[in-house]
């Protein structure tokens, strides 16, 4: 199959990332990821859950929403609904594992992020897009912290990104569109740190088992990405702060 825009089965979708986008949250960024976009703001809040307390540690986690028209037909807002989706909650924890991953909690100190990842427009790939934007907006809301002072040491440790990889008509295709996503015979995606570290991996065969051989092939694949991600993340941040990694 022809991929849109011509794009060759290891290129990603054009990404623009726009850091602090909104005035009010302590980081923010704006994820342009082809036609997907997620809207990412960081929220700092001066607490943490119950059994994070008399621990010294602070907590990072996320949350994420589709809005109602960000796909081609009108869905209601999960709120409505008095509960969200097995897929939405998924997703949010799966942010969530992702940031904390490359976090120092114990220098966070007795205090919450959260990433609130809103997909504005989804073309396929909108948890990808959301933690690798989530990045930009956490390092932004810790940032924050250290230049006041609240914090002694930026609590960040690494980047994270992730990327997607799909077997679409039987090739091997890196950062799939909605279109290609919904063909594919086998789904994964992968989150790591900027250094390689696997933090995550999510594969599916959609259409049936798959040979363990093809997973090497795939996070081959996802690594070439997922440096290119890592080093887009690093021309959006490094004008705001002083890369900590």
């Amino acid at each position: 199959m022809r991929r849109a825009a011509g794009r060759a089965p290891d290129e990603l979708r054009a990404i623009n990332i726009t850091p602090g986008y909104l005035e009010y949250a302590e980081g923010s960024a704006l994820v342009n990821w082809g036609r997907t976009r997620v809207l990412c703001a960081a929220s700092v809040l001066e607490q943490v859950p119950p059994f994070r307390e008399y621990t010294g540690k602070g907590w990072v986690t996320g949350e994420y929403g589709m809005l109602p028209r960000s796909t081609h037909t009108r869905n209601p807002r999960e709120g409505l609904r008095g509960k969200v989706s097995g897929r939405t909650y998924e997703i949010q924890r799966l942010i969530g594992r992702s940031l904390r991953a490359v976090t120092d909690l114990q220098s966070l100190g007795p205090r919450t992020v959260v990433l609130d990842c809103d997909v504005l427009q989804a073309d396929g790939g909108t948890r990808t897009a959301a933690i690798s934007g989530a990045l930009v907006a956490l390092a932004l809301a810790l940032e924050n912290l250290r230049r006041q002072g609240i914090v002694e040491t930026m609590p960040l440790r690494e980047q994270v990104a992730a990327v997607s990889v799909g077997l679409v008509a039987g090739r091997l295709l890196l950062d799939v569109d909605y279109e290609e996503d919904s063909q594919a015979a086998v789904d994964a995606n992968f989150v790591a740190t900027g250094k390689g570290g696997l933090i995550e991996v999510q594969a599916t065969g959609e259409k049936g088992p798959f040979p363990q051989a093809l997973m090497s092939e795939m996070l081959a694949l996802a690594n070439k990405g997922l440096a290119q991600i890592a080093r887009i993340q690093e021309e959006v941040l490094a004008p705001c702060l002083p890369l900590p990694w």
